[in-house]
This record gives structure tokens, C-alpha cells and sequence, in this order.
């Protein structure tokens, strides 16, 4: 089988690791890295999204251990567009998460007005910070948790103020 999936993926963390645990029990995996243009669109939020070498690279060494753990390939491909890879012949699955099950939508109607068969959608729930909220590179990025959730040391789980210095 083979499985597409697509996001920022910055930092990578244990929600993202989800996703890629499901796509790599269901094949042999492509991933759409957004591009430097189209991350920032994709964002809920306005914040820094490292350049796309740097996301590939980490990318990468992540998917290499789900790879080699479950016997499988992968690629990495450039996302110039929301809809992406998934929408071009070859794939047979669709690994999202809750809040991109629409664009899965969308993806399987390019694909039906294309004359392609309909990817399977797979929605992986969200995984869960220590705090009970969900874990996303946002949260991560503000200083909220770390990449696998927890309470950042430092910090009660709230944002810096303006002007304070976070170590």
C-alpha cells in the first residue's frame, strides 16, 4: 500500500510520531513537507517556521527509525500546495489527523474530478500533553511543552510574557 501524509512538521513531536506510526503499518510512506512559501500559509497562527532544508533534514531522521522499524520506504517530497502529493495517481491511503479530515475530503474530490480512485482516509487521534491539551508544534514553539508534551521545566505552562527572559 502506499500512504501519503502531509504537514509543516515543526519541531516534530509526539503527535506527529502518531501519524507516522499509523502510515508506516499501512505502507510504504510519502510525506509533502510544506514548502517555505506555503508553511506560513498553512498556520493556524503567525509564527517562525524553520526553512524547509532544516524540517527535511529532521524529518528524515525521524522517518528513518519508523522505516527500518517496520521494514518500509519512504520519501520526502517539497508541498507547493495544500492538497500536494495526495491528489496524484499511485497513492491508496491518507493518513490525517482530526482537524485535516476536510482537506482528505477535498483531496478525494481532485481526485474523483481526475478519474482516480478515492484514498482511504485514516484519522489518528490527537496525542494528549501532560496538561490534557493537545500537542502541537505551536505549543512547543511558544515554550508551553516540550515536543513529547510535558510541562516545560522552566515554566507553569504559560506563554513568556513580553520583555521576560526564558532560559
Amino acid at each position: 500500500m502506499q500512504v501519503a501524509l502531509g504537514g509543516t512538521f515543526d519541531p516534530v513531536h509526539d503527535g506527529h510520531r502518531a501519524l507516522f506510526a499509523r502510515a508506516f503499518e499501512l505502507g510504504d510512506v510519502t510525506v509533502g513537507l510544506t514548502s517555505d512559501e506555503l508553511a506560513p500559509k498553512t498556520r493556524s497562527e503567525d509564527r517562525y517556521v524553520r526553512p524547509f532544508a532544516e524540517r527535511k533534514r529532521d524529518l528524515e531522521g525521524v522517518l528513518t527509525e519508523f522505516a527500518n522499524d517496520h521494514g518500509r520506504e519512504f520519501e520526502v517530497r517539497r508541498l507547493e500546495e495544500p492538497t500536494g502529493i495526495a491528489t496524484e495517481p499511485g497513492f491508496d491511503a491518507l493518513v490525517v489527523s482530526p482537524e485535516t479530515v476536510e482537506g482528505g475530503h477535498r483531496i478525494n474530490d481532485i481526485r474523483e474530478e481526475r478519474g482516480l480512485d478515492p484514498l482511504d482516509i485514516e484519522v489518528v487521534e490527537h496525542v494528549r500533553a501532560e496538561d490534557g491539551g493537545i500537542i502541537s508544534s505551536t505549543r512547543i514553539v511558544n515554550g508551553e511543552i516540550d515536543v513529547h508534551g510535558n510541562r516545560t521545566p522552566d515554566r507553569d505552562g504559560r506563554a513568556p510574557e513580553r520583555g521576560e527572559i526564558s532560559e
